[in-house]
C-alpha cells in the first residue's frame, strides 16, 4: 500500500521499499487525491459552516450591558449615581466598526434567511438609543470618563463618528421605524452632506492630524451613507455627491506607479502619505462597491465607477500573496499578512463578480484569498486572528509594521462576514 506526503507543490510517493519517487502535483490531482492548494491537503469546512461560527461567536459575546465598579447593569436606568459605568465590550458599542458589523449581520440574515443574524443589529441599535439619554444628560453636565458610552452617537465630529453607524442604521430603519432612528438619520445627513469640512473641490477631509487631512478612511465613512440616503430619499444629490468622492479621492490618492491608493494626502503640503496600507485600500474598494449596490443603472456616474473599482481590483491583484493573503503595507512582504483587509478583498472581488460588474475570471484572486483566510486566520471556534487595530497616520513607514493584530480586534467581524457571504453566493451559483 502506497503512503503520499506533500510538499511545496510536489509528492513524495512512497512505496512499500520506502524508496521515494518525487512525482508532478498535478498526478495526484488528476487522481483526486489531494486538494489544488500547494502545500496543503487537508479539507477546508463549508463556508456556510466559517460564516456561522464567526456570526454565532459575535452573538455570544456581545452582552449589551453596563459595567461599573465591578457590577454589570442591563439598562442605563440600573446605574447608582457616581458611577463611571462603560459598555460592557466592543461588540456592543458603538463605533464605526459596529456599523460595519451591523450591515454585515443583516445581510447574513438576509441571505441564510435567519433571522437571528438580523435581529442582532436591531438589538444593537435598539441597546444605544434606549440608553444615550442617560449618558447624554451626563455629558451635558460636564462629566467626562475613559471610554464614555456613545460618545460618537452624542457628539457628531467627523465622519467615524456617524458615517458607518449611519449607514447600518438607515439598514435596520427599513424594518424598525422608530421616530428617533429617523432623527438619528437626518441628523447624519447634514453632518455629511453640510457640516463636514471639505477641501474647495468639494472633497470629505479632517481637520486632523493637520488641516486638513484627507483619509482614505473617509470614502467609506461617507459613501456608503450617502447612497442609502440617495436610495431612502430618491434625491439624486446624494448619489452625485457619493460619485464625486469617488473621483476626488482616487484624484488625491491614488499611486499609478503602484496601482494603490496611499492611506492619507496632506493638503497643507500637498503631498501624499507614506504607506499604502492595506486597509485604507480596503476601505476605498468597500467604498465603492457599497455605492454600486444602490446607484441606479441610469446613473451617469455609474460606469464611471465600475471603471475605478476595476482598475484598484487589478492593482491590488499584483499584491496576493503564496497564501492568497494580502499584506498589512500591501506592498511590502515583509509586513505581517493581515486579515482585514484581505477581507474587504474577498467580497469587494466577489461581489463584482456575482452582479456582473467584473468578469468571473478574476473570481480566482477572491477564492484563494478566502481560502488563505479560512485556513490561516480565523480559530475553530470562529474567532479572527490578526486584525489591525485602528491606526492614525503617520509620516513613517515602521507605524505600520508596528501597528498591533489583536485577536478578534473588531475591525475585523463584518469585512470577514460580508466575504463569506459572497464566497457562498459565487459557489452557490456554480451548483445550479
Amino acid at each position: 500500500m502506497q503512503s503520499f506526503a506533500l510538499q511545496q507543490g510536489y509528492c513524495y510517493i512512497v512505496g512499500i521499499n520506502h524508496v521515494p519517487v518525487m512525482k508532478k502535483l498535478n498526478f495526484l490531482l488528476a487522481l483526486g487525491l489531494v486538494l489544488p492548494f500547494s502545500g496543503y491537503t487537508q479539507a477546508l469546512p463549508a463556508d456556510a459552516d466559517v460564516v456561522r461560527k464567526m456570526a454565532d461567536y459575535v452573538i455570544a459575546h456581545a452582552a449589551f450591558t453596563f459595567t461599573g465598579n465591578n457590577q454589570t447593569y442591563a439598562t442605563s436606568k440600573e446605574i447608582p449615581a457616581g458611577v463611571n459605568a462603560t459598555i460592557s465590550d466592543h461588540l456592543s458599542a458603538w463605533h464605526y466598526p459596529n456599523g460595519v458589523l451591523n450591515i454585515a449581520m443583516i445581510d447574513l440574515g438576509n441571505y441564510l434567511k435567519e433571522e437571528k443574524y438580523s435581529a442582532f443589529a436591531k438589538k444593537h441599535v435598539a441597546f444605544a438609543f434606549d440608553n444615550v439619554a442617560y449618558f447624554e444628560a451626563l455629558s451635558k453636565k460636564g462629566v467626562k470618563y475613559k471610554e464614555f458610552p456613545f460618545n460618537q452617537l452624542i457628539h457628531t465630529r467627523v465622519l467615524d463618528d456617524c458615517g458607518a453607524m449611519g449607514a447600518s442604521l438607515l439598514d435596520v430603519y427599513q424594518t424598525v421605524k422608530r421616530a428617533d432612528y429617523k432623527a438619528y438619520i437626518d441628523k447624519a445627513a447634514n453632518h455629511i452632506s453640510k457640516a463636514q469640512e471639505r477641501l474647495p473641490d468639494g472633497t470629505l477631509c479632517r481637520p486632523t492630524p493637520y488641516k486638513w487631512t484627507l483619509w482614505g478612511d473617509d470614502l467609506y465613512m461617507s459613501v456608503p451613507f450617502l447612497a442609502r440616503m440617495g436610495k431612502l430619499t430618491g434625491d439624486n444629490a446624494y448619489f452625485d455627491d457619493a460619485v464625486a468622492q469617488i473621483k476626488h479621492f482616487t484624484h488625491y490618492l491614488w499611486d499609478p506607479g503602484a496601482s494603490l491608493y496611499i492611506h492619507y494626502y496632506y493638503e497643507d503640503l500637498q503631498r501624499q502619505g507614506v504607506a499604502h496600507w492595506g486597509r485604507a485600500n480596503g476601505w476605498i474598494m468597500l467604498a465603492k462597491v457599497q455605492l454600486l449596490n444602490d446607484l441606479p443603472a441610469n446613473h451617469p456616474g455609474r460606469n464611471e465607477v465600475i471603471a475605478d473599482l476595476t482598475q484598484q481590483i487589478l492593482g491590488v491583484a499584483r499584491y496576493q500573496s503564496a497564501s492568497g493573503l494580502f499584506h498589512q503595507v500591501l506592498d511590502r512582504t515583509d509586513s505581517y499578512t493581515e486579515t482585514s483587509c484581505t477581507a474587504m478583498f474577498v467580497y469587494s472581488i466577489a461581489r463584482a463578480v456575482n452582479e456582473g460588474w467584473l468578469d468571473k475570471r478574476y473570481i480566482s484572486i477572491a477564492e484563494q484569498a478566502w481560502n488563505g483566510l479560512v485556513r490561516e486566520k480565523i480559530t475553530p471556534d470562529g474567532q479572527l486572528k490578526d486584525v489591525c487595530i485602528g491606526t492614525n497616520t503617520a509620516a513613517d513607514l515602521t507605524a505600520y509594521y508596528k501597528r498591533p493584530a489583536e485577536l478578534n480586534d473588531f475591525h475585523g467581524w463584518g469585512p470577514m462576514i460580508e466575504a463569506g457571504i459572497e464566497i457562498m453566493r459565487y459557489r452557490e451559483s456554480k451548483k445550479k
